[in-house]
């Protein structure tokens, strides 16, 4: 028997646009939380961010990060306006917004000028690069990328790249959320709010991961590397009959059933070969003697004999050809609710599921009975 949603009763005021703040709130209103997008009079730059667009002409960026969510305009800059967004706050369990440092307290919306009516309200403020030196710069995705450090390990050896989606803004969204959710935890142990701050470049530099950790211990910089991975070999896409196959042999165990598969047992005896270490310096001349044997079938019966060996391996695929394997395994990842598609909430909760109650909203859908609400 499912039970209640995991945040329902939890009000949000989500401030916030484009990206990693409003996918803080659409998380939140996916586990049941109702929110309030407050939009400029213009509306979140997101909405203007086409082609492409659904078949109603909306732009699909604005999906992305928005639906579960009730829409209302205010103009912050007026005093009327800007009653009803401290009036929001002052009810809200959550606040989440990413204007400048300092750019909410200008308006009285700041942590400090909440709690005064709302203690146990937990602020999530999310900016580019902090508030100290870095408070005025913007934050926008790529040139964080590139300042953090992340373009410089995308991309071949010569051509530094960024990802392909705005990453950065997805992981501070979801190290957001986390970070809320402990805040609330902690406001069930002792009533008590607090505010909650995260920025683009600390995002960046904990993305990096095995890389940062790397040059932290080492103080060896990592570079570029393409499709290959610095420390595990063979672990990329390799050329087969029709096309790459990308082939993820991560330990010893399955490089020798990678060898035996591809008709090379020898492989695995060979000492340029024998530990991952040896790989990764001799990948050169290993890719040649993998990719000779590649050659003789196409890539799926490569993965399926891969597969059954028990190496990881498989085509790259496009992003139709992605949601459709989804499909075949019984993923469910597509979410459409009153007209609109969008990626289906990842987590499976047995208890009490995530859920979809709004499509994303029109610019000020809900003006009227949220200002009603509201008193104004």
């Amino acid at each position: 028997m499912k039970s209640e949603a995991p945040l329902a009763g939890l009000l949000v005021a989500d401030l916030s646009r484009v990206l990693a703040g409003p996918l803080v709130g659409q998380t939140l209103g996916d586990l049941g939380a109702d929110v309030v997008k407050v939009e400029s009079p213009a509306g979140d730059d997101t909405r203007a961010w086409g082609p492409p667009r659904d078949a109603a002409g909306r732009a699909t960026y604005h999906h992305a990060a928005n639906r579960n969510k009730r829409s209302i305009a205010l103009d912050l800059a007026d005093e009327g306006d800007r009653a009803l967004a401290r009036r929001l706050c002052e009810r809200a369990d959550v606040v989440v917004a990413n204007f400048k440092p300092g750019t909410l307290e200008r308006f009285g919306l700041g942590h400090e000028q909440v709690a005064t009516a709302n203690p146990g309200v937990v602020h999530c403020e999310i900016s580019g690069f902090g508030e100290g030196a870095g408070r005025d710069l913007p934050g926008y995705d790529p040139l964080v990328q590139a300042l953090g450090g992340l373009m410089s390990v995308t991309g071949p050896p010569d051509s530094p790249s960024k990802v392909g989606v705005a990453l950065v803004d997805v992981i501070a969204g979801l190290y957001a959320t986390t970070a809320v959710l402990a805040a609330l935890r902690e406001r069930d142990r002792s009533g008590r709010g607090q505010r909650v701050t995260i920025d683009l470049l600390s995002t960046t530099l904990a993305a990096l991961a095995n890389q940062a950790t790397g040059w932290l211990g080492s103080g060896a910089v990592p570079g570029r590397l393409g499709n290959v991975h610095p420390s595990i070999e063979p672990f990329a896409p390799y050329r087969a009959a029709d096309g790459e196959l990308m082939i993820c042999a991560g330990n010893d165990r399955q490089f020798a059933a990678l060898a035996a598969t591809i008709g090379a047992p020898e492989l695995a005896t060979d000492a340029r070969f024998t530990a991952n270490a040896d790989r990764v310096a001799n990948r050169a001349a290993l890719r040649a003697l993998i990719e000779e044997r590649l050659a003789a079938r196409d890539r799926a019966a490569w993965r399926e004999l891969l597969t059954a060996a028990g190496v990881p391996a498989g085509p790259i695929n496009d992003v139709a050809e992605a949601f459709a394997l989804a499909g075949t395994l019984g993923l469910d990842p597509v979410d459409d609710h009153d007209g609109v598609r969008t990626v289906a909430y990842p987590a499976r909760l047995s208890l009490t599921p995530a859920a979809t109650r709004r499509r994303p909203p029109d610019h000020d859908e809900h003006g009227d009975e949220l200002r009603e609400w509201l008193g104004g």
